[in-house]
């Protein structure tokens, strides 16, 4: 006796792919928005560093220039 796979099991085999693929599908999506939020939040970080580097940067050029300028005054006063 050979058993026949009639149109009910091909209906059936052809939902479960459905379902199967459909998950897949579902998994993968889950996979990329997990991703691309990790690359976004991964480019926050990255823009906050040079953020802040730039303030540092900016901060340090300022004492720089005051104490250029109260250097300037000494030796302006041990001159006269």
């Amino acid at each position: 006796m050979a058993i026949t796979a009639g149109p009910n099991a091909r209906a059936e085999q052809t939902t479960e792919l459905s379902i199967q693929n459909r998950t897949l599908e579902m998994h993968l999506l889950q996979e990329n928005l997990a991703r691309a939020h990790m690359q976004e939040r991964l480019q926050e970080a990255e823009d906050q560093r040079l953020a802040l580097r730039a303030m540092r940067v900016a901060k340090l050029r300022r004492k720089a220039e005051r104490a250029s300028l109260r250097a300037r005054k000494v030796l302006a006063t041990a001159v006269l």
